[in-house]
Order: C-alpha cells, then structure tokens, then sequence
C-alpha cells in the first residue's frame, strides 16, 4: 500500500565507491570489532573472525573505487594482526612469552582464511594492473 510521492529523490551518492581511507577505515572497523569480541568471548581466534576477513576482503574489492585494490589486498591481514597483538597484550599483559605464543596461535588459527583473502585479494589487484597494459601481441602485429 506504498504510494509514490512525486518529486521525492532518493539521495545520491557521490562517486562510485569508496576511496582508500574509506576502505581502509571499514576494514580494520569491522575486522577489530568482531575479532575482538570473539578473543574475548572464546579466548582464541576462530571461525566468525575468519569470515568476516573474507567477507571484508571481498568486499573492499567489490566496492572499493578503481585505485582502491591494492589497499583492499593489503588491509585485512594487517588489521587482524594488530588486533590480535592487541587482544593477547591486554588479555596477558606484558609477559612477553606469552603474548609471543597467544599472538603466534592467533595468526595460525586464522591463517587459512588469511591466505586465501590475501591471494583473492592479489589476484584481482594484478588481473587489473595487467589489463591496463597494452597487449605484446598487438604491439608486435603492427
């Protein structure tokens, strides 16, 4: 039973994506909130902090602007390593052997979804890097 009320525009957003500080900033955001709440809660990165680096991954690609892929590769393992540095320093304090191991147990736990986020994310940053470049083909036909 909507109606349509004349003249009434939608906002527009200007731009086509996000920029890099855009990517940036929602990236570490949901990667800090969510993968600090399950340290805490489970005392260990798991399975929610792995989906949301793919998903953050994934979508840093998809709606970041045209120049924004190499920061969307690079982001999200950084981010994850901050804040699981983060976590184990706060959650252990300052014994270095221990944040050591916590921190080390961190990264491995989370290191599937890692690579493979990271490896999505350089393919797509070379795929276009090398569709930019004028073909050798075409060059050596003419």
């Amino acid at each position: 039973m909507a109606t349509a009320v004349k003249g009434l525009k939608k906002p527009a957003i200007p731009g086509p994506g996000l920029n890099k500080q855009g990517v940036v900033v929602l990236q570490s955001f949901f990667i800090f909130i969510f993968a600090s709440l399950e340290i805490w809660i489970r005392s260990g990165a798991g399975i929610v902090s792995g989906l949301i680096i793919a998903l953050v991954s994934f979508g840093g690609v998809s709606y970041g602007r045209k120049g924004t892929r190499y920061v969307a590769a690079v982001t999200p393992p950084l981010a994850f390593a901050a804040t699981a540095l983060f976590m184990t320093i706060l959650s252990d304090g300052l014994s270095i052997s221990r944040v050591g191991v916590d921190f080390i147990a961190a990264l491995a736990s989370e290191s599937p979804f890692l690579i493979l986020s990271a490896l999505y994310g350089w393919f797509v940053y070379l795929n276009q890097k090398a569709k930019k470049k004028p073909s050798k083909r075409k060059a050596a036909a003419e």
